[in-house]
């Protein structure tokens, strides 16, 4: 077995209540730690409809006053190409669920300014995430997830050039559904992060995760992107609802099960 899976977790909830609790403690406390090793906490947050009860949560008591909103840099994993107030907008989910209830400083929340179009949206957001770091691959302290039912992560989709992409940081990348456009870190970042969490909800998802679980570490064909987060000294977390783990082998609820 791979030594990387040896931080790998996998726990599984009852509902989606109680799987956006934990995931919540468990953003409080990589934060709290962050902040305490390092004076600031950077944090990559997902889009998508499965972490809105997450953001919810961290914006009400008591999670929100457990951590120091004024060391927080906050990032996106990926964003469509569509206007900052629009529904299919990442950013503004997050900003009526968490960013609009918690006293963030000015210059804390780096938008994908998608407005450039992908490409120079892409360099511009790599510049942004490099920017103060000087480090080759900067280190996100957490790094949120989500999981498509065809396998895609973030905006990474199946066989797609963007899983190879050993150089940049952020890519533009088209999705097989609208909106099509995308913009999206890559797998070089993921893969850096101390903690990367997946939040993967629902009986659709439930036999593409089991391929996903059963294959992480073994192949990089690109079939399934989310298999190809690797952290490689970071911890893995999956977060998974009973239906979205209904077919799970044995073997892979052995780690952290609930």
């Amino acid at each position: 077995m791979w030594g990387w899976m040896r931080t790998r977790k996998v726990v599984i909830f009852d509902d989606a209540a109680s799987l956006e609790e934990e995931a919540a403690q468990q953003v409080v406390r990589a934060v709290r730690n962050a902040v305490a090793r390092r004076g600031e906490c950077r944090l990559a947050l997902s889009g998508g409809s499965t972490p809105r009860g997450l953001y919810t949560r961290l914006a009400e008591e008591p999670h929100r006053e457990r951590v120091d909103w004024s060391k927080l840099h906050l990032f996106w994993g990926d964003e469509r190409c569509v206007p900052p107030d629009h529904p299919e907008s990442n950013y503004r989910m997050v900003h009526e669920a968490l960013l609009a209830r918690v006293p963030l400083l000015d210059g804390s929340v780096h938008r994908i300014p998608v407005e450039l179009g992908p490409d120079r949206a892409a360099a511009r957001y790599e510049e942004a995430i490099r920017a103060g770091s000087g480090e080759a691959v900067p280190r996100f302290d957490v790094v949120l997830l989500g999981m498509g039912a065809d396998g895609h992560t973030a905006s990474l989709f199946p066989d797609t050039p963007a899983l190879s992409e050993e150089r940049r940081l952020v890519v533009p990348t088209v999705a097989p559904t609208p909106p099509h456009d995308r913009v999206s870190i890559t797998l070089r970042v993921i893969n850096a992060a101390r903690l990367v969490a997946f939040l993967v909800v629902g009986p659709d998802k439930a036999r593409t995760l089991a391929r996903v679980l059963a294959d992480e570490g073994r192949t990089s064909d690109g079939s399934l992107p989310a298999s190809l987060v690797r952290p490689r000294t970071g911890r893995l977390l999956w977060l998974l609802d009973k239906a979205a783990a209904a077919h799970l082998a044995m073997e892979d609820r052995e780690i952290g099960q609930e």
